[in-house]
Order: C-alpha cells, then structure tokens, then sequence
C-alpha cells in the first residue's frame, strides 16, 4: 500500500479526531468529577491529569484537520523540478496549485465528487503521471 501524504493526513485527523472524542465522551466527565471531589487544598501536582496520547491528540487534530483542510480543497504546494516551464517558471520555483477550480476531490482516494469547470489553454496544470501515480507532473 502506497502511504503518500495525503493518505497519512487523512489517517492522523482520522485517529486524533477520535481520541479526542472519546475522551470527552467516556474519560473526561469522570476525571472532572473526581478532581471537583478532591478538597481544594489538594497539591496541583497530584490531580489526575489526561494521559499524554489523549493531550497529544487534543493539540493536533485541529493542526492536522486545517492542513488537510487547505491541502486537499484549497491549496496546495508543488516544487517545479525541471525546465520544462522556463522561462515562466525555473527549475526550483514554488508555486501554489488551486484545489478547487476543476473540482472538489476527495482526500487521499482522488475520487471527484463536484465538477466545477475544465482545464482551459494557457492553465498550468499539475497531474499524476499515469504509470505512477505517486508522481506529479
């Protein structure tokens, strides 16, 4: 199986997400009732605190959900490798590819599910080469 990083994206969110959601349905009421017990004299350091996974998860599914956000719907950055551009664009430049402007596609499976409108002359496309996926051209 070919792990690109639209697919790790997609699977970070994926799993942070429900972290995050389980904790708050099945740990966290508990937790806080049990700290609401405890006297308030009690030593901060000695409070139950989420585990380390569950805090992890809770700082990075909204980063991780924003990025796959912008990079499978909106934007995304693509290096240009060779000449082939020049002189419009050289060997190194950066350019930011506009995500939506054809269609909207779903992350990872590259499945089309709105189609907005279709390449026209003068466009700079970025494709996968046919006979390996995993590259764009």
């Amino acid at each position: 199986m070919n792990f690109d990083f639209p697919t790790i994206l997609v699977v970070l969110t994926f799993l942070t997400g429900i972290i995050w959601l389980v904790d708050e349905l099945l740990w966290a009421k508990p937790r806080k009732q049990l700290i609401a017990s405890l006297p308030d004299s009690t030593d901060p350091e000695e409070l139950p605190k989420e585990h380390w996974v569950v805090e992890t998860a809770k700082s990075l599914f909204p980063v991780i959900f924003v990025v796959l956000f912008l990079r499978s719907f909106l934007f995304e950055p693509f290096r240009i490798p060779s000449e082939s551009m020049v002189p419009t664009l050289i060997t190194g430049d950066f350019i930011l590819v506009n995500k939506y402007v054809y269609g909207i596609k779903l992350p990872a499976v590259d499945t089309k599910i709105i189609d907005i409108s279709e390449p026209e002359r003068g466009d700079v496309a970025v494709f996968r080469y046919p006979l390996d996926p995993g590259v764009d051209y």
